[in-house]
């Protein structure tokens, strides 16, 4: 018996249950299966304008600034003038994400484009959202060649994308969309991102950008569904 057996032996024992019961292993293979919801506010349970608009407002509360784009293929342009506004290099960092990669971005003009991680000296790094949470303005954001976690810590500003349909009223309704958007394969790491970072450790003042970017854009694309 190797030492997870055992462990479980142990556990079974304490439970005075053994190994046979079916009636136990059915219950808990129902629930799994059926992934029952836990109690969800009501704050975010909006029609779909309402919740885009609480979503902004929660984004910007927690430092962010917020952007909205009718189309994808504005990006380029509005990256390269988010640059400009700021007095910042022409330089992006971006993953493999097709939606990014097969944008326009000549368009923008001169703006020199790194792909892959960040190898922590990029200023600014671009990255697709799966999702949003109205009742947060939090982002979330899924790890893996398209969008590197690094891009997520290491720039100075990060430029998030996301789609107006794709931002939920809570938490639970990113993992249901999350799980049937891939019921197989889940990602290594789901990033929530609420705002820049930011902390008040030392005599509580705000100080952002303390363990990651201290300025966090995001655009919203297209229309809430």
């Amino acid at each position: 018996m190797d030492s997870r057996q055992a462990i479980l032996s142990r556990i079974r024992t304490s439970l005075k249950v053994d190994a046979g019961d079916t009636e136990r292993a059915a219950v808990v293979a129902k629930r799994l299966a059926e992934r029952p919801p836990g109690i969800i506010p009501k704050r975010g349970q909006l029609p779909p304008a309402e919740r885009l608009a609480l979503f902004i407002a929660m984004a910007e509360k927690y430092n962010a600034t917020t952007e909205r784009l009718s189309t994808l293929e504005a990006l380029p342009q509005s990256v390269a003038e988010y640059l400009k506004q700021r007095n910042l290099p022409a330089a992006i960092r971006i993953g493999a994400d097709a939606r990014l990669t097969s944008l326009p971005w000549h368009s923008a003009g001169a703006l020199d484009i790194r792909h892959s991680a960040s190898d922590g000296n990029d200023l600014v790094a671009v990255s697709h959202a799966f999702g949003g949470i109205a009742e947060t303005g939090t982002l979330c954001v899924l790890s893996g060649p398209d969008n590197p976690v690094t891009l997520n810590f290491l720039p100075d500003h990060h430029i998030v994308v996301v789609e107006a349909a794709a931002i939920v009223g809570d938490m639970e309704s990113v993992w249901a969309n999350l799980r049937k958007a891939d019921e197989e394969t889940m990602p290594r790491t789901v990033n929530m991102i609420t705002g820049p970072s930011r902390s008040a450790d030392i005599e509580q003042t705000l100080l952002l950008g303390a363990h990651g970017p201290r300025a966090l854009h995001i655009i919203i694309v297209g229309t809430p569904a």
